[in-house]
């Protein structure tokens, strides 16, 4: 059987475990073992962690150890996929670079906050946007720094008119990379359970965490 580790928490605004609480089933119904951890001390158990399938971190903000991170990422590197989404995984432990070199990117800022916007799919070929159409989101939409080596399935554009600096920038959306040998994919949707009820952003979170998984 499969196992997926799926560890949630920081900061409680982006409703991690309600979020949690959407995935886990899947991931079960897909023949996983899944289990949730509502520390980083999980990260610890070299074991355990070397013998996953998949690990779904869901922690915003927040801090971690040294030893906390070196078991995360020593468990990526070797192989074991990694999956997540909006600052559950792209705004977590903004001190830790190595950790952001995982992921692919970083949250910088969200102009203007929950609002109306496109998403765009740029790849229809991948498996995890293959049969999908553009979209529209109303949530946060995210900013972000990101690889250059990232391979990218789907963007949004930003408009002016909270900074006007930045309009017309097309920015990644939806992206998937490799770091050591391990798979890593990302989506910048999620801000809250509810912006799950918007079926294509369900739809590539549970595909990306498939593509992922060792």
């Amino acid at each position: 059987m499969k196992s997926a580790l799926m560890v949630w928490g920081g900061w409680d605004g982006h409703e991690p475990r309600q979020c949690v609480d959407i995935f886990a089933p899947y991931l079960e119904s897909q023949g996983f073992n899944v289990r949730v951890s509502d520390t980083l001390d999980v990260y610890l158990e070299k074991d355990y962690m070397m013998s996953l399938n998949l690990i779904v971190p869901v922690w915003t903000m927040g801090t971690i150890t040294d030893d906390q991170e070196k078991g995360l990422l020593e468990a990526v590197k070797s192989g074991v996929g990694i999956a997540g989404w909006h600052g559950g995984m792209g705004d977590s432990f903004r001190n830790n670079c190595e950790y952001q070199f995982m992921v692919g990117g970083q949250w910088v800022v969200h102009p203007g906050g929950v609002i109306d916007y496109e998403v765009n799919i740029i790849n229809h070929e991948d498996p995890i946007t293959a049969g999908l159409s553009d979209f529209k989101m109303n949530s946060e939409q995210y900013y972000m720094h990101v690889d250059p080596s990232n391979e990218v399935l789907a963007t949004t554009t930003f408009g002016g008119e909270h900074c006007p600096w930045i309009e017309g920038v097309v920015m990644p959306v939806v992206w998937k990379r490799v770091y050591g040998a391990a798979r890593v994919f990302y989506c910048s949707l999620g801000h809250v359970a509810k912006d799950f009820e918007v079926p294509e952003a369900t739809e590539i979170i549970k595909r990306g965490m498939m593509w992922a998984t060792r």
